[in-house]
């Protein structure tokens, strides 16, 4: 971990809820899993199953991120929403707010990551042995100093969005692995996970969960 684990103690916000998934609002500053250790325990699918305990990992958000995420609530909900990631049938949106003021109104950025092996779990662009990562982009608003982002990946690499924003040269406002200097001096990382478009399990209906960003 970059800095000392203080999880947020707000309670559980709860989206979405069935016979078959569960939808939270994961707040900034939680694991979605535990890490390695005790001081790491606290996450947010052990305070998800202490409400719904048949709850299983389906996908995870970077302990910085907030906002929308998914957990199955039996095994066939699991490989169901397992295999709409694995193929990118799913649709995610996150709200950034960026350093500098972004010029264009929209864009994709496609640039192979790779882990940075020195300095895990940091990752960098790599055009030979990174895999493919790729983001659609469209800016909201802008000041002299900052811009709002709606960020839609179409790939679901570690740290994309954080990488790709760095590789654009607006890092996010507060990310403590790649932002640096003024950037990096707020009080949480502004990344947040918007919506969530999948099918539901049972029956394949399409469903669209949304959470507001809160900055």
């Amino acid at each position: 971990m970059s800095d000392d684990y203080n999880p947020p103690a707000e309670p559980l916000v709860v989206l979405h809820d069935d016979h078959q998934v569960v939808l939270v609002d994961k707040p900034a500053g939680l694991l979605s899993v535990p890490g390695k250790g005790e001081h790491l325990a606290d996450c947010l699918i052990t305070r998800v199953q202490a409400v719904f305990p048949t709850a299983l990992l389906v996908h995870r958000l970077d302990r910085d991120t907030s906002g929308v995420m998914i957990f199955a609530l039996t095994p066939h909900a699991q490989r169901h929403l397992g295999l709409q990631f694995e193929k990118r049938y799913t649709k995610k949106t996150y709200v950034a707010r960026v350093w500098g003021n972004v010029e264009e109104a929209k864009g994709t950025i496609d640039l192979p990551l790779i882990v940075d092996w020195p300095n895990r779990p940091l990752q960098m662009v790599d055009h030979e042995n990174g895999r493919t990562a790729v983001t659609d982009w469209r800016r909201l608003k802008r000041s002299e100093t900052e811009t709002r982002m709606r960020l839609m990946p179409q790939t679901g690499r570690s740290h994309q969005l954080r990488v790709h924003m760095l590789a654009l040269g607006h890092p996010i406002l507060g990310d403590p692995f790649y932002a640096t200097g003024a950037a990096r001096d707020f009080p949480r990382m502004m990344l947040h996970s918007e919506s969530l478009q999948f099918r539901h399990p049972d029956g394949g209906a399409p469903t669209k969960i949304t959470c507001k960003a809160p900055f």
